[in-house]
């Protein structure tokens, strides 16, 4: 496992993956949870054959894979296949996460993970990292990317923790409401207190 780890989070819209590749550019690496989400749900994979076992073919596409917008629909509006889906899918996430974070070799690494203190993976950092945003801000940005309507955007934020306990929580905070120039020095200061801590650990 890497000597120090940054658990990076916000809410959706509030520019994580922007962030994150921020310090990528810095040659710090990144294992993204969103990414493992999919990892462990592709074609062919025990956690997809066991979603479509429990939901039935309506929820994949007609190439075999994950129909994302459907099982989206399902679990946002039915609290008990949420939490089934969570049952199935958070074991298999975390261990995936596990593995690829004990092949980093960056001189620290950055768990980027949207429910990073709801699903606890901050006991696994040595510090958190938010990306903060205003909740209209939020809204806009969602809407405008994802094509989403702004009932799914509101369920989508309900099912994250308030944004003032993640401020209470967070060890670092990022303001994002400014510029991609301000950012990038928000991001150089960071680094280099990242680097500072990571040699001590």
């Amino acid at each position: 496992m890497a000597k120090y780890l940054i658990g990076l989070t916000g809410g959706i819209g509030s520019g994580k993956t922007t962030v994150a590749n921020l310090f990528a550019e810095l040659g710090i690496e990144l294992v993204d949870a969103d990414i493992v989400a999919r990892d462990v749900v592709a074609i062919g994979t025990s956690g997809l054959n066991q979603i479509a076992a429990h939901f039935g073919k309506q929820i994949l596409n007609q190439d075999n894979s994950l129909d994302r917008a459907a099982l989206r629909e399902i679990i946002f509006s039915q609290p008990k296949e949420r939490r089934w889906i969570n049952d199935l899918l958070h074991p298999m996430i975390r261990t995936e996460m596990l593995n690829q974070l004990a092949a980093t070799s960056s001189p620290y690494t950055i768990l980027v993970a949207p429910l990073l203190f709801e699903n606890e993976l901050d006991r696994l950092v040595n510090r958190t990292l938010l990306i903060d945003i205003s909740p209209e801000q939020q809204r806009k940005r969602t809407v405008h990317r994802d094509a989403l309507t702004h009932e799914q955007v509101e369920k989508i934020i309900s099912s994250q923790a308030p944004r003032a306990e993640k401020l209470l929580k967070a060890d670092d905070v990022i303001d994002n409401h400014g510029e991609i120039s301000a950012l990038k020095s928000k991001v150089i200061a960071l680094h280099n207190n990242y680097l500072k801590l990571s040699n001590n650990a």
